[in-house]
């Protein structure tokens, strides 16, 4: 299913009713809702009947656009758009890679409703930290001259960065003092992540004002946390949050 974000491109999700809170999932960097953590939790909330979306922000997946035209801005505002159109009511976000960033800018502009936030390998400001402090001189110069760069990426995929992407990132960076969060958050992290290093989710940890922050690391456990042993872990800190009060899930 789409939705017009307003513009006349179209933003692909997929939804289930159900009953409160609403659980969102957000995807990472070219990633899409039809991965294995996405489609593990939507089959959790159809299972004890919460309500569930997930989306594909532009230039991802079955959504319009290019992906070279998206920046963390305008992807935080594709989800807020399927977000505010298609819900009502409290929400629990989950966000992994890239998805973490996100959810936790939807959950700063939206804090009356985000009742819980899970990051799963969660990448705050990882287009400065990890893309930027990442990139040769070379690859810098041409990024900042032509506007694009093309790179091997870690997994040998290439990888497409745009100044647009950075400069906006800039703007969103969240690690550098207190983020104003006092929802639950939750946030699993493999060890053996070589994207994202399991540090970010002490730092962001230790930034959120809020009190109920937990940290679940899996020692062995890589980026993408999508074997079976990680699933069943996700799924039990999302059944957790999602019980609200009564016995977890």
């Amino acid at each position: 299913m789409k939705i017009n974000r307003g513009d006349g491109l179209e933003l692909a999700y997929a939804s289930i009713p159900g009953r409160e809170p609403t659980l969102v999932f957000l995807p990472g960097f070219m990633s899409d809702m039809s991965g294995d953590k996405a489609t593990m939790l939507a089959a959790f909330a159809a299972e004890h009947g919460f309500a569930c979306l997930r989306l594909d922000y532009s230039g991802h997946g079955a959504s319009g656009g290019r992906f070279e035209d998206g920046t963390i801005g305008r992807w935080t505002q594709d989800a807020l758009a399927v977000i505010d159109r298609l819900t009502e009511g409290p929400l629990v976000v989950v966000g992994s890679s890239m998805g973490g960033w996100i959810a936790l800018l939807v959950a700063l502009a939206r804090p009356e409703r985000v009742v819980a936030l899970v990051g799963v390998a969660a990448a705050p400001d990882f287009t400065e930290a990890l893309i930027w402090e990442g990139l040769s001189e070379a690859s810098r110069a041409i990024l900042m001259g032509e506007g694009v760069v093309r790179v091997a990426g870690p997994d040998g995929r290439e990888q497409v960065y745009s100044r647009d992407l950075i400069e906006d990132g800039r703007r969103h960076l969240l690690l550098g003092g207190p983020i104003g969060l006092t929802c639950k958050v939750r946030l699993l992290h493999g060890q053996l992540d070589e994207d994202v290093p399991w540090e970010t989710s002490i730092r962001l940890a230790a930034q959120v004002q809020g009190g109920d922050v937990r940290i679940t690391l899996v020692k062995d456990g890589g980026h993408r946390l999508s074997r079976a042993e990680d699933l069943a872990v996700l799924r039990g800190i999302v059944g957790e949050v999602m019980s609200t009060g009564r016995d977890a899930l």
